[in-house]
């Protein structure tokens, strides 16, 4: 009888992650992609900008040794799977840098993931950031994809910002598969990234 009471519970939470996963989803199936078409004037689906994949990378540099661990599990938290330790490739002795130091964890997102964790980072997320005025238009590297800098990991709902002893920066880099920055950031606009200016 537990084990049925549980499996019961189970479902649900599994359920309720699944609606919550598939809202931006949805809303790129549903309303971008049929934008996209009238804005680009194509009618194939496979021509249309989308995203491929959202990077999450924090940097602690080689005097952050035992705050490695602690980032690690926040990252962890944020994403919603296990991340990566990068290591120093090679040493320089002004940086106090040996060569396979622990310099940062980063996380590669795709499929649900990724729409979930852009969902709550587009509507959660960005209004905490205290004098927000929208995201830099420059931001684009010319194939595409878009970088944001994050200064505290704090603005993130997962995190609770009485249990942070150090703040840690992240940069998020969203990969789309487009042809220039324009049609990259009409997609993201899209998508509601609240962007500066115009």
């Amino acid at each position: 009888m537990a084990r049925e009471s549980e499996n019961a519970r189970r479902v649900t939470i599994l359920s309720r992650v699944e609606k919550i996963m598939s809202q931006l989803k949805d809303k790129y199936n549903k309303e971008v992609v049929p934008k996209l078409k009238d804005l680009l004037g194509t009618t194939n689906k496979l021509r249309l900008p989308c995203l491929v994949k959202v990077v999450i990378n924090m940097g602690f540099g080689a005097d952050a040794k035992d705050a490695v661990k602690v980032h690690a599990e926040e990252l962890a938290k944020i994403a919603g799977q296990k991340p990566v330790i990068t290591k120093s490739k090679k040493s320089i002795s002004n940086f106090k840098l040996r060569k396979g130091m622990n310099i940062g964890a980063k996380v590669t997102l795709r499929g649900d993931r990724m729409y979930e964790f852009l969902d709550r980072f587009i509507s959660a997320a960005l209004p905490r950031i205290r004098d927000f005025r929208g995201l830099p238009q420059d931001s684009f590297d010319g194939h595409g994809n878009y970088t944001i800098g994050v200064k505290e990991q704090t603005i993130l709902p997962e995190i609770d910002p009485n249990n942070v002893t150090a703040t840690q920066g992240m940069d998020i880099t969203i990969v789309t598969r487009s042809r220039n920055d324009k049609e990259a950031r009409d997609l993201l606009k899209l998508l509601g990234m609240p962007f500066a200016g115009k």
